[in-house]
Formats: structure tokens, C-alpha cells, sequence
């Protein structure tokens, strides 16, 4: 797949990925096998999902070899204590199955606790012995990044967070950007399907002969955006993979940005 995005580290990750938000069991590690067939190599998780056991077991019998892979994880808010988060990202790694996680992040900074800086040594320590390979957070404000980097000197390789039309989060990006932290966007079809029926996307939709979720998803890549949209069926499966391929023009991607409410 082309578009990769390369981390400060020289960590890379596909232009897109799978999110796998309420799939569990013998169902979603079967669709977690179909979108690895289908071509997806980013598969997103959490402890909080419930479903890590699902996603390993989707990994192993897919029949791709695992190196071709990014197995992701995220630690909760009620583990980021040091002696909690270290027990933590190992049993993610047992409930996988799989002798590695490849990218493990804060699942947000939890700031009133404020043991997010704690949680992130956790996480720079387990990296250092090999249970995960990169390290990010998700839904971190520059101001926690700043933190970070300042308390530990190490600077996260990915940052997960809202990102859609109606929230395009430009300055984030470009944050991101300027410190080698790669982009993810949760909920990149937003919430609900209000957005996907916006004329302005509908219009770019059409001109392509796409479907709009196909335009939004294209709009991420095109902005340097790994977007991680959920799909159980084969048809929607491949649909979205084909996002990377769209060519927006610069004024497209100008008037889906504008939408930001």
C-alpha cells in the first residue's frame, strides 16, 4: 500500500486502518481475519474494547505472516499508574496470543489524575524490553505532548483523535507534523451518518463516482491522516481500503475542511 507515514523514530504505518470497536469473539476475530485478507495491515485496539483476545486470534489465523502486521493497543485511564501500567501492557500482549504488540498507546491523558507522564515511562520501558515495538497516545492535547517530551525526553511516534469534516483538528495536525508524530483519526465517518449526507461532500462524491464515506476517508490521506473506520462486511471492507487511492483535488480538500464546525 502506498502513502506510508513515517514516525520521528522511522516507525511507518499504513495510509489506513481497521478499527475493530465492538467486534468480539468468534465474529470479529473472523472479521478481523477477512480485513487482513482484504489487504488492511493497521488493526486497532484497546483494553477497553474487550476484544484484544479477539483481534490476536483474527491476526494468527489469517494466514498473513505476522511481521506484515501493526497490532495496536491502548492503556486504559485506570491503569496509568507506574506498578499498574507495566501489568497492564502485559497482559494485552498474553490476551493477544501474539509475542509482541506493535503499537501501544495512552488511551487518553486522563489529566485530572495526572499520572499520564507515569503511564508514559510504563509504556517507553516496555519498548525498551520488547513487548511493544512504537509507542503513541490518543487524544492528547499539544500542551500533554509538550509534557512529555519535556519530563521524559521521549516524543510519542503516533497521536489518535477525533478527526473528521466537522472537526478537521488543523492545528493538531500540524503539530504533529512539525514534531514527527503521526496523525490517526478515530471516528473518521463521524458519529452517526449526519456528515455523510452533506451536499458538499455529496457533490465531490458524485464528481468522482464514489459514495461520500469514500470522499471523507480520502480527505484524511490526502491530508497526511491515517483514518481507522470500522467495517464488517467484505463489500465495506474494500470500499474504504480504496479510499487511499482517490486523488482529491487541493479545492476539494479546502471545502471538506471548511465544514469544520
Amino acid at each position: 500500500m502506498t502513502h506510508e507515514r513515517i514516525a520521528h523514530s522511522g516507525f511507518t504505518l499504513p495510509a489506513i486502518g481497521f478499527g475493530t470497536w465492538q467486534l468480539w469473539g468468534a465474529e470479529g476475530s473472523a472479521t478481523v481475519a477477512r480485513a487482513i485478507h482484504n489487504g488492511y495491515t493497521l488493526i486497532d485496539s484497546a483494553v477497553n474494547y474487550e476484544n484484544e483476545g479477539a483481534i490476536g486470534h483474527g491476526v494468527r489465523t489469517s494466514g498473513v505472516p505476522r511481521e506484515q502486521i501493526v497490532v495496536t493497543s491502548k492503556l486504559p485511564g485506570r491503569h496509568q499508574a507506574p506498578h499498574r501500567a507495566k501489568v497492564a501492557i502485559e497482559e494485552s500482549v498474553y490476551r493477544t496470543g501474539l509475542d509482541h504488540i506493535d503499537l501501544y498507546l495512552i488511551h487518553w491523558p486522563n489529566p485530572a489524575q495526572g499520572l499520564y507522564v507515569d503511564a508514559w515511562r510504563a509504556l517507553i520501558a516496555a519498548k525498551q524490553q520488547g513487548l511493544v515495538r512504537a509507542i503513541g497516545v490518543s487524544n492528547f492535547l499539544p500542551e500533554h505532548l509538550e509534557r512529555l517530551r519535556a519530563e521524559t525526553g521521549v516524543v510519542p511516534e503516533v497521536n489518535q483523535i477525533e478527526v473528521h469534516p466537522y472537526f478537521p483538528q488543523q492545528e493538531a495536525i500540524e503539530y504533529h507534523a512539525q514534531h514527527g508524530i503521526i496523525s490517526e483519526a478515530w471516528s473518521p465517518l463521524g458519529r452517526g451518518n449526519e456528515m455523510l449526507s452533506d451536499p458538499v461532500i455529496g457533490r465531490i462524491a458524485d464528481a468522482h463516482g464514489v459514495g461520500p464515506g469514500q470522499v471523507v476517508l480520502a480527505w484524511a490521506v490526502a491530508r497526511g491522516v491515517i483514518p481507522i473506520p470500522k467495517a464488517a462486511s467484505q463489500a465495506r471492507q474494500l470500499e474504504n481500503l480504496a479510499a487511499v487511492s482517490l486523488v482529491l483535488d487541493p479545492a476539494e480538500i479546502a471545502a471538506i475542511t471548511a465544514l469544520g464546525r
